[in-house]
Formats: C-alpha cells, sequence, structure tokens
C-alpha cells in the first residue's frame, strides 16, 4: 500500500510540473483544479487497488474517467482563458507564450514597440522575401502577416538578422504557419534579453548545469538499480541480504541499465549543444526496487533552457535519443537473451514479468529473441530473464516509449518536425486514443495511456517553425516509427508459424 501511494505521490509531482508548464500563461483557472482533474484517472485506479487489490477495475471506472476528465480539462481551459491570448488562434498562442511569465491577474494590453520603432521595424521586411501587409499588436507579441516571396530559410534568416540589427536581442523571432496556410513572423520579448550579452554568455549557459546534483543522481540511480539488479538473482522463496556478494552480482544490471539510459540522454544533449542551445546536465530518478515497480529508476532526463531554433534541430535532438539508445541497448538484449533460460508459458507471463516473461507480445522482441536463443525458443515457451537482458528490455520499452508521437516526447518532436504543429498535434491525439484502444489487448500497456493522455497534445513550436525537412530527415523519421511499431505491435501469425 505504501508503494502506491508513493508511486501516487511522484505521478502527482510530475502531473502538476506538465500541467503548470502548459497553461500557466494561457488560462486564469487554477492550476491546482486543472491538476485535480488530470489526476482523476489515477486516483480512481490506485483508490480501486488499495481497496480490491487485484480485483479486475469495472469497465466504468476504467473508461468513464479518460472520457469525462478531457473534456472536463478542456472547458476549463477555455473557461478561464486569459484576454491576451487569441481564442481563434491557437497555432499563434505558442509563441506569445514563449516568453509570457506567470501573474496572479493579467496586466492591461501594453504597446510592444512605439510609432518610431514600428517605422524601423518596416524596414526589416524586404518586399522581395517577405511582403510585409500589416502589423499586430499583441501585449506579449508583435504579428506580421504578409507574403513570403521566398525559401522560408532565407526569409527567416534575413528578416532574422535584420530585427536584430535594429532591436538587439530584444525580441525572440518566431516563424509559424497560420490557420489559414499563410506563415507570418511573431516579434515575443526575450526572456533572457537583460542578462544576456556577448560578455557573459558562457555565464548564462554554465548557470544551467548543476554538475554535483547530477553526479548525485548518478551513484544514487547507480546503487538502487544494482540494489535491483541483486534482487533478481535471489532464487524465488529466498530473502536477501544486502552484502557485498549480493551487490556485485547486481551490478551487470545496473551497469547495462544505466548504460542504456545515459546513452539515450547524452545523445540529446550533445545533439542540443551542437546547435548551440542552453541545457542542462542529464538528471536521473533514483526509486528503490519494489515488486511492482523492479528496475530501480524512473529513468533519466535533460532540461531545454531555450527554444529550439528550426524544425531541423528539433527533428536532431528529438531523433537522437532513441537511436542511441536503441543501438546502445541491442549488445546488451542479445547477451542477456543468450544467457537466458526457456520456460513454460502461463497465464501470468508478460512484458512486465521478467521471470516469465511473454517476448510474443512484441515483433521486435520474438525477432530478437529467437535469434539470440534458437531452438530453446518455442511458440510455448516464456523465458527467465538474465538480469542484463532485463536491463535491454527495459531500454526496449523505454525507446517505444519515447518515440510515441505525443506532445513533448522525443516521437512528438519528430513528427511536429516532419508534419508542422498542427498536423502532429492532430497526430499525437490520435495516438493517445490508439495506445488507450492497444492497452485492452495488452494490459501492459494501460499505463502508458494514462501518461499519454497527462501530455499535451501540441508541441510547443521552434523559432523558425516553417522551413521543412530535407528528404533523408523524413526517411529516418519514418523509420524511427516503424521501430516503435516494431516494438509494441504482437508478432503476427504468419510469421510466428515461420518462426516456430
Amino acid at each position: 500500500m505504501m508503494f502506491w501511494l508513493l508511486l501516487l505521490g511522484i505521478f502527482g509531482i510530475f502531473t502538476y510540473y506538465i500541467v503548470q508548464r502548459s497553461v500557466v500563461g494561457i488560462t486564469r483557472t487554477p492550476v491546482w483544479m486543472l491538476w485535480v482533474v488530470m489526476m482523476i484517472p489515477a486516483f480512481v485506479m490506485t483508490g480501486w487497488i488499495l481497496l480490491n487489490g487485484e480485483a479486475p477495475i469495472p469497465a466504468v471506472l476504467l473508461l468513464g474517467p479518460f472520457l469525462v476528465c478531457p473534456l472536463l480539462y478542456w472547458f476549463l481551459i477555455h473557461w478561464g482563458r486569459r484576454t491576451n491570448v487569441v481564442a481563434d488562434a491557437p497555432t499563434e498562442t505558442p509563441a506569445a507564450a514563449l516568453a509570457q511569465a506567470p501573474t496572479a491577474a493579467p496586466k492591461p494590453p501594453l504597446r510592444p514597440i512605439d510609432r518610431q520603432e514600428e517605422a524601423a521595424l518596416h524596414t526589416c521586411f524586404p518586399w522581395s522575401i517577405f511582403y510585409l501587409q500589416n502589423i499586430e499588436y499583441r501585449p506579449q507579441a508583435v504579428i506580421c502577416r504578409g507574403q513570403l516571396r521566398s525559401a522560408p530559410d532565407v526569409a527567416y534568416r534575413t528578416i532574422r538578422e535584420n530585427i536584430e540589427a535594429q532591436f538587439g536581442d530584444r525580441f525572440l523571432i518566431v516563424f509559424q504557419e497560420g490557420l489559414n496556410g499563410k506563415p507570418f513572423f511573431a516579434l515575443v520579448p526575450n526572456p533572457q534579453a537583460p542578462a544576456k550579452s556577448r560578455n557573459d554568455l558562457p555565464t548564462a549557459t554554465k548557470a544551467s548545469h548543476r554538475p554535483l546534483v547530477a553526479i548525485a543522481l548518478l551513484v544514487a540511480t547507480l546503487f538502487t538499480t544494482t540494489l535491483s539488479g541483486a534482487i533478481m538473482t535471489v532464487p524465488a522463496g529466498q530473502t536477501p541480504m544486502l552484502t557485498v556478494g549480493l551487490l556485485q552480482s547486481g551490478l551487470p544490471y545496473g551497469v547495462a541499465l544505466m548504460s542504456i539510459l545515459g546513452v539515450h540522454e547524452l545523445a540529446h544533449y550533445l545533439t542540443a549543444r551542437r546547435y548551440q542551445m542552453r541545457v542542462t546536465y542529464p538528471y536521473f530518478i533514483p526509486v528503490p526496487p519494489a515488486d511492482f515497480f523492479p528496475i530501480g529508476t524512473f529513468g533519466a532526463f535533460i532540461s531545454l533552457r531555450s527554444p529550439m531554433p528550426n524544425r531541423r534541430a528539433l527533428f536532431d535532438v528529438g531523433i537522437a535519443g532513441p537511436l542511441a539508445g536503441f543501438v546502445m541497448t541491442l549488445p546488451f538484449l542479445f547477451w542477456g537473451l543468450a544467457h537466458s533460460a526457456a520456460t513454460q508459458l502461463t497465464d501470468t507471463s508478460g512484458l512486465l514479468n521478467f521471470s516469465s516473461f511473454n517476448p510474443h507480445a512484441s515483433l521486435l522482441l520474438v525477432l530478437c529473441s529467437k535469434l539470440a536463443m534458437g531452438s530453446r525458443l518455442t511458440a510455448a515457451s516464456a523465458i527467465d530473464l538474465h538480469p542484463v537482458a532485463v536491463a535491454g528490455c527495459v531500454g526496449v520499452i523505454v525507446t517505444a516509449l519515447n518515440l510515441m508521437p505525443v506532445g513533448q516526447l522525443d516521437g512528438g518532436h519528430i513528427i511536429h518536425a516532419m508534419f508542422g504543429q498542427r498536423v502532429g498535434a492532430l497526430i499525437g491525439q490520435v495516438a493517445r486514443f490508439l495506445a488507450l484502444a492497444l492497452s485492452f489487448l495488452q494490459q501492459e500497456f494501460l499505463l502508458w495511456a494514462i501518461l499519454l493522455f497527462l501530455i499535451p497534445a501540441a508541441d510547443e513550436p521552434a523559432l523558425n517553425d516553417v522551413s521543412e525537412l530535407d528528404s533523408w530527415r523524413d526517411g529516418l523519421g519514418l523509420l524511427a516509427l516503424t521501430l516503435l511499431v516494431a516494438i509494441i505491435l504482437p508478432v503476427p501469425p504468419v510469421l510466428a508459424r515461420l518462426l516456430f
């Protein structure tokens, strides 16, 4: 019971952070009220488990909150929508919100630039590049509409240089597509402008790093994952005794899992730094091992402290982590599977039952298992996973979760970069309901479905959100989505007959 309450608490903190980051600039509805609405499904499920144990949850309690809460959440946001956010232009809202600071009440409208600055602004738009037709003033942005007459990359680079020459680093220049399909420029106050200069830029960048915190979390997570791996080596029915020898037996699992997660986040970090973005070090999240959650960590993350410069950077940063982590996962997965034992497939076998692992629930995992185990694996076999194989399977599951094309997940960044912000948000909405439908076939995906409904479907825009990707990045994105499908879909019967 204590573990469930602890898990609910951590989940609640994570949800509050997401709600606060996503809506504080666009609605006056209290964050705590929106948080309660988003947490209702988790409250209902946790309460049922605490009161009834493993008894099946009624369909009304399972589906009802997922149908009602998103509608109530949407209603509350629009009910308290701020007057300085344009209700009929949702694609422009994120641009204005880039520099919007949390306030208890909306401030009166202010003119971002004066008449003299407006005249200077007109000179920043060459008619052969972007024919400026009108300027709209919002409390936190200047919207410049017109006709695009050159390549998006050329237009953004030229106009950004002209505006920076006139106004310095006072504004962030955002280039987005409007609801009518025509691109527009938005000048948003730069929140870093007062402390940002050529001389103190390294200091500002360094301020986003907390190396001691990152190292402490790294060491703590290495201990919890090693302890988890050690517990996996203890035979069933025996009580583990914490000794140096026991910890040494769990070290291969801890090192393997930390390597997979670390490479994933390090790829994000290095790619972001290549685009000269401010980003924190990777932070690991340690969790004491428990029967329900035995892997010893909730993963790792980095935090971007500056906006994405363009969709190409958004794509590269988003896809670098899953691909690098997956490449690191494969050697551990194959080695661990080769040292695992086949066992009888039962009703309790599943993707999260590491002592009776069912690889048939995933097309990719059944192919890897067959290659590694050969004739030992049959159609009626489950796998008693070696701890290193557990780390490999966790790496595959983490890759799939990050590739889900929703919001600010890596897959959401990839879809946004490939198809644009609005189409990406639509794909994210569809993906959430598909994940919920998939959870009825495989119960292991139910927690995924809950998480996806708590993540906003729309991703934040890049500064240049109009320029499209090149063909090889589009192909790489489709390859990443194919990898996602191969992980989450079960093996087809025709292929199963060929394999077994």
